[in-house]
């Protein structure tokens, strides 16, 4: 009986990773423009489980961006707020190489900027606040490892461009993830 029990715990511990369907993950994020840092949320699950060493899955992405800096001009002065939200899903397949898995995905999403102006100080006219929403591609690389089979910290290096017809060098951005997932 005992042998068993400690046959079935070898299996479950071992078939765990295969049988992960849903990943939850949070991160922490850099990229080259304004604001620079943030912080982001996905959720992912599987399709096609039935497939040996490939991984397959739908992923849905959020993150957040924020920044607040003091702008001087003309004697006057205010500060500026930049938030900045974008979400989106993607189609992502991995390759299972015991402990690491390497992962491709490609997507769509939605980004919005809003841009408030406070605290004004000596200015003649007050700046009227903005926000701007975009749609963009996304396609991005990163790896993930299993360090336990529920706990995956991965780093991702994702681009990002605005421009769904016609490629401009302008509307490009990039940026790189760091981050952990659990997977149920």
């Amino acid at each position: 009986m005992i042998k068993r029990t400690l046959l079935l715990a070898a299996f479950l511990v071992v078939s765990i990773p295969a049988m992960a369907q849903f990943e939850i993950g949070a991160s922490y994020e850099l990229r080259n423009e304004s604001p620079k840092n943030g912080f982001g949320v996905r959720v992912q699950t599987g399709i096609l489980q039935g497939l040996p060493l490939v991984n397959l899955g739908l992923r849905a992405h959020f993150s957040y961006f924020s920044e607040e800096n003091t702008i001087s001009s003309s004697g006057g002065s205010y500060s500026r707020e930049l938030e900045n939200y974008d979400f989106g899903l993607a189609a992502v397949g991995g390759i299972s190489l015991g402990l690491m898995e390497p992962y491709v995905g490609l997507g769509l999403g939605s980004e919005k900027v809003d841009l408030k102006h406070s605290d004004f100080q000596n200015v003649p006219t007050q700046p009227q606040d903005d926000d701007e929403s975009s749609i963009y591609w996304n396609t991005f690389i990163g790896a993930k490892v299993s360090i336990l089979p529920i706990l995956k910290p991965f780093v991702e290096y994702r681009f990002t461009s605005h421009d769904l017809e016609m490629p401009n060098m302008s509307d490009k951005t990039g940026r790189i993830i760091f981050g952990i997932a659990l997977s149920f």
